[in-house]
């Protein structure tokens, strides 16, 4: 039987879709349940009886779709839906998954995220989840919520554990197979190099177990531990990662926020455009197949030898039309921030989404030096100081260490916080440093002491049920939060505060978290489109020749 493609993009998620609000357009919000592995074990015959039936027959692929006028065969194409994983045919039998403690650690929803299949948790597993469970740290919440979950399925009217525990018994109706606890020991010949009491090599004992009782069933260990799952590849057994925390497929990239217009955009757009003024502002009404890769709030150019260049970005979209805004030139010195002016074009497009107020979340990512915080600072300082339009900046990030932890830090929050806000200090001094350059050592002095008054310096850890209204609010080394912390954090902000989200993806020192499972991407991914939020991508860094050669050779 050929294996079923991986899931693409988001898979299917089978969770409710809720009603966009009013000006958004609604996105798909479905959850990818963990690839489908090939046949490798079976489930315990005492607790799970599947009868054998004939597999049924691939489906021969369908013929791809002729052009039409609307889409013709040379014009590019939308980014297509994203695929729903599907479900055991009749007659297949259902897999069982074999958890490990890092994913339910990780994320305990992943109880009802497996769709029609069974789990199952090993003895083991149970008492790792009660040695994390003690603490205040996101995995010790984790380990507590898996319990709390755990008790719910077990307190249902009519369930009995040596039976297995129906998984849509508390109102989780996407996953409609049953958990299975290790009630009996089972036993398997691993080798002598592995120690059997390790946690690790107990679990895989179980799993190896699980297969030589009960085959032809598909029995899956899914773990978010690389070690784990070589291990098992050595052994023979079948291991898969734990797929339904990815935003984004291994094959996909990031959106960027910026789109480049084809050379021949204008000549396309010649008969059907239509262009008026609005201030200092122009706006482009366009059509065609482009139309079908824009998001609201999307960057677009056009540049070309000879031909007047477009920069704009996409303030509404109607069917198969859209709208495009000119920007403004943040290059020119005339219209710098705080003494700062864009140095490349999408240090432009982000400055234009710093700068306008209706936009309440922005995300910036990119590599060291592109210049993220020093756009974000400069850009609140004119609308906190001159415009008045916030009250104060509040800075906070993610506390991970790349190396060795130094232990406790003394003094208050904020100096406690100190050490991990370098990016800010170098910041702040370069842009006291410019405003106050024509006033002496006391002007520049008296500068710096306004700033850092209005610049607050805030720890994650105490950000539950807090609300901040009126506020500037950057959030830097975002790529490090997983998505719920990031959830947590967005939505403290309350009436006229404005969130700005940075990050590099390519410095992910959270363990089991990537590209695509950061809260980072997690963000862009479920903002995109939003018409009060923007994303840029900064591709290029401006820090230093030195910084930039290192960039790409190191």
């Amino acid at each position: 039987m050929p294996l079923p493609p991986p899931p693409t993009r988001r898979g299917s998620r089978l969770a409710p879709v809720p009603a966009a609000p009013h000006g958004e357009r609604a996105r798909p919000t479905a959850k990818a349940s963990p690839r489908a592995p090939a046949p490798a074990a079976p489930a315990p015959a005492a607790l799970l009886r599947v009868p054998e039936a004939p597999r049924p027959a691939p489906l021969a692929p369908k013929a791809p779709k002729a052009p039409t006028a609307d889409t013709p065969a040379t014009a590019p194409q939308p980014r297509p839906a994203p695929k729903r994983a599907t479900r055991s045919s009749a007659g297949e039998p259902k897999r069982l998954f074999v958890l490990d403690t890092n994913v339910l650690l990780h994320d305990p929803m992943a109880l009802f995220r497996f769709e029609e299949h069974d789990i199952f948790l090993p003895m083991v597993v149970l008492e790792e989840l009660d040695a994390h469970k003690k603490g205040t740290t996101e995995v010790a919440r984790n380990g507590r919520q898996t319990s709390r979950l755990i008790d719910a399925l077990a307190r249902v009217k009519g369930a009995h554990i040596a039976d297995g525990l129906q998984l849509d018994a508390t109102g989780h109706r996407e996953a409609s197979g049953r958990l299975y606890f290790q009630t009996t020991p089972l036993d398997a010949v691993l080798p002598a190099v592995l120690p059997p009491g390790k946690a690790d090599n107990q679990i895989l004992g179980v799993v190896a177990a699980l297969g030589q009782q009960h085959a032809p069933r598909p029995v899956v260990l899914v773990s978010k531990d690389i070690n784990m799952r070589v291990k098992a590849g050595a052994l023979g057994l079948t291991a898969e990662d734990y797929e339904n925390d990815k935003t984004l497929g291994d094959d996909e990239l990031l959106y960027s926020g910026v789109l480049q217009l084809g050379p021949d955009f204008w000549t396309r757009q010649s008969k059907s455009v239509e262009s008026w003024q609005n201030g200092s502002a122009t706006y482009y009404r366009i059509g065609g197949p482009v139309v079908g890769e824009l998001q609201i709030n999307q960057f677009v150019f056009f540049e070309a030898p000879g031909e007047p260049s477009l920069h704009a970005r996409v303030t509404e979209i109607q069917g198969k039309t859209a709208v495009l805004r000119t920007l403004k030139d943040y290059t020119h010195l005339k219209n710098g921030v705080w003494g700062v002016t864009a140095r490349n074009r999408e240090q432009n497009f982000a400055l234009n989404l710093l700068m306008d107020p209706e936009i309440d979340f922005v995300t910036l990512a990119g590599t060291a030096g592109t210049g993220k915080t020093l756009l974000a600072l400069a850009s609140g300082l004119t609308q906190v100081l001159d415009d008045r339009r916030y009250s104060e900046i509040i800075m906070t990030r993610a506390t991970v260490s790349v190396g060795e932890d130094i232990g406790f830090l003394p003094g208050t929050e904020e100096e406690k916080m100190g050490p991990w806000m370098g990016a800010l200090d170098d910041n702040l001094e370069f842009l006291s440093k410019g405003d106050g350059s024509g006033a002496g050592e006391w002007g520049r002095a008296a500068t710096h002491e306004l700033i850092r008054s209005r610049v607050k310096i805030k720890s994650m850890n105490f950000m539950r049920g807090r609300t901040f209204m009126n506020k500037w609010i950057i959030i830097d080394e975002a790529q490090n939060l997983t998505p719920k912390q990031m959830k947590t954090l967005i939505t403290r902000a309350g009436p006229g505060t404005k969130i700005i989200c940075m990050g590099n993806l390519a410095q992910i020192d959270t363990p089991y978290l990537t590209e695509g499972s950061s809260g980072l991407t997690y963000a862009v991914d479920r903002f995109m489109g939003w018409r009060h939020g923007g994303h840029v991508l900064l591709a290029r860094g401006e820090r230093s020749r030195l910084a930039d050669f290192a960039s790409e050779v190191l």
